[in-house]
């Protein structure tokens, strides 16, 4: 039996030539429920497959850097659609916000029974980007 040979290319690879998706820093993930209670108080902005809550926090609050929050009922579904419908939700956030947030906001996506999970990704993508204009006013 032979080794297998290895691959002189991809060992002398670059790691740092990697797609941009995998390079990009995590978001700042919202936890504690009383973030999650502040944001569904604040500005709404629904979008078909989603609904968008946020909200811009007060100075003396710390960390000026975006955070996002996902939130996916039981009226979504079993466990099994809910987590795919988060997944989906956060593939959007890591695609639209880190250059359309503002520094200093909350942002939660909701998502919605059905739409969430069956509506196209891009489609998804160019809704959150419509939403996030509207909230911030038309010079953002």
């Amino acid at each position: 039996m032979t080794p297998p040979e290895t691959d002189v290319a991809r060992q002398t690879a670059d790691p740092a030539s990697g797609s941009a998706v995998l390079s990009c820093a995590k978001p700042v993930t919202l936890l504690k429920r009383a973030d999650f209670l502040r944001a569904a108080k604040a500005r709404r902005q629904p979008c078909p497959a989603f609904l968008l809550q946020a909200r811009e926090r007060a100075a003396s609050e710390g960390e000026s850097a975006p955070r996002i929050g996902f939130t996916c009922s039981k009226k979504l579904g079993n466990a099994v659609t809910r987590n795919r419908a988060k997944r989906r939700l956060r593939a959007v956030a890591r695609e639209v916000l880190p250059t359309h947030a503002r520094d200093g906001w909350d942002y939660v996506l909701v998502g919605r029974p059905k739409a969430t999970t069956l509506q196209d990704f891009k489609t998804m993508c160019d809704d959150l980007r419509k939403a996030l204009r509207k909230l911030h006013g038309a010079g953002a």
